[in-house]
């Protein structure tokens, strides 16, 4: 398993104690962490970058960095006790919409056949559209005039403490080589890299702020959203639809606003993950998600964050030592257990299921298909939430079309 951390496209490393892979490799994979470039030394671009580079595009860097990491192990992981031609790509938040971009690079095929993405796809945590070098370099062009640089060879001249204005940090662009179009459109079509995947999510994503306004008690994405507020914001976003997603949530007052907004945050970026596991199936692969809903247990007591963005990945990892404040109690330890055993098969043989854990079934469509709740026990969800996926599923159709909007 190859990993790649998360961290906004602007921190992280691969050295992270959190990403301390002893545990996992225990129970049989070789895991390979690496570290790739970040903000503006990742994801500059610039016409310069784009006629140096002999292609259409500039920027990514930082996911060259990561392809080179994928060559390097098909090159050289056999020397370490792993097999070249059983590799998975994982990675959590923007290592995950890393993932998703691998998955859907013509750049990337046949460097892995899995993939694990842990709260981010392609396109991000939520719907959207992806941003194009050609705006990142009209960008790029106005930023070295502000900063009085002439040229790409006057800018790689200049220390590192002076290139602080220097954009970057927006991460992965349609550059028309790695990225040849809007990844959406390539999933759409069924024309990404055919790999097995495993993807999911956590319940309460919506508390590490990403989705504005949608924290509880005041917790993540600044002050709670308004009743008025939320439906003008679903208005903006579902159009005709918008009657179809308020009825999946109470609104009567605006502290049922606040935690409508924390739900329908987890359950967008929960669609994202299912359909993604649902394009993968439709070219014949094995797909799977899951749904974190366990709140880890912090300095002796339950985390007021609940199961917040990144919570499942001390879990995945069975690394109770990860994280300073963690304190694991005997059910934290048994989910660790449980869910790196769920990692170890599908890193194996494509399929999580293994003797002695909770059936978790396969996404075949997004409509029909369940998920895996990880939470104290794990178990298949009840019944599939076909009302809201079905109303996601049409906004992002519009947000596809010519007149939709993020």
């Amino acid at each position: 398993m190859v990993w790649i951390y998360g961290g906004g496209f602007t921190g992280g490393s691969g050295g992270m104690a959190w990403y301390d892979g002893e545990n996992l490799a225990s129970k049989g994979p070789v895991i390979v962490t690496l570290n790739y470039r970040l903000g503006s030394l990742g994801f500059f671009a610039h016409p310069d970058l784009a006629k140096e580079a002999g292609h259409r595009g500039s920027g990514n860097y930082g996911m060259m960095d990561a392809i080179a990491a994928l060559q390097w192990v098909k090159r050289n992981i056999a020397a370490f006790g792993g097999d070249p031609a059983n590799v998975t790509v994982a990675g959590e938040s923007a290592g995950a919409i890393m993932v998703g971009a691998l998955v859907g690079s013509p750049q990337a095929k046949g460097l892995f056949n899995r993939a694990i993405a842990q709260s981010g796809g392609w396109m991000g945590l939520t719907m959207g559209k992806m941003r194009s070098s050609a705006d990142a370099e009209a960008t790029g062009a106005k930023a070295l005039e502000t900063m009085g640089v002439k040229s790409i060879a006057e800018l790689r001249a200049r220390p590192l403490d002076q290139l602080t204005g220097l954009p970057g940090g927006g991460g992965l662009l349609i550059d028309g080589y790695l990225i040849p179009e809007d990844l959406s459109i390539t999933f759409r079509n069924g024309k990404q890299n055919a790999v097995d995947v495993l993807t999911g999510s956590n319940k309460d994503e919506a508390n590490f702020g990403v989705c504005p306004g949608a924290g509880l008690n005041g917790r993540g994405g600044g002050a709670a959203t308004t009743a008025d507020a939320f439906k003008a914001s679903t208005q903006r976003k579902f159009g005709d639809q918008s009657d179809a997603f308020l009825k999946n949530y109470t609104i009567g007052s605006d502290a049922d606003a606040a935690k409508a907004a924390h739900d329908a945050c987890a359950d967008e970026i929960n669609w994202n993950m299912r359909q993604w596991a649902a394009a993968q199936a439709k070219l014949g692969k094995k797909a799977y998600t899951y749904f974190f809903t366990h709140t880890p247990t912090v300095n002796g007591q339950p985390s007021p964050q609940g199961a917040t963005h990144t919570a499942e990945i001390s879990y995945a990892f069975n690394n109770p030592k990860g994280q300073p404040t963690q304190t694991w109690n005997d059910v934290d330890t048994r989910l660790g257990d449980t869910m790196s055993s769920y990692w170890v098969n599908f890193i194996t043989k494509g399929d999580p299921n293994g003797n002695g854990l909770a059936q978790w079934p396969a996404v075949k469509e997004l409509a029909r298909s369940k998920v895996m709740v990880l939470g104290d026990a794990p178990r298949a969800e009840d019944t599939v939430p076909a009302p809201k996926l079905a109303v996601f599923d049409a906004a992002y159709a519009r947000l596809l079309s010519a007149g939709g909007t993020n």
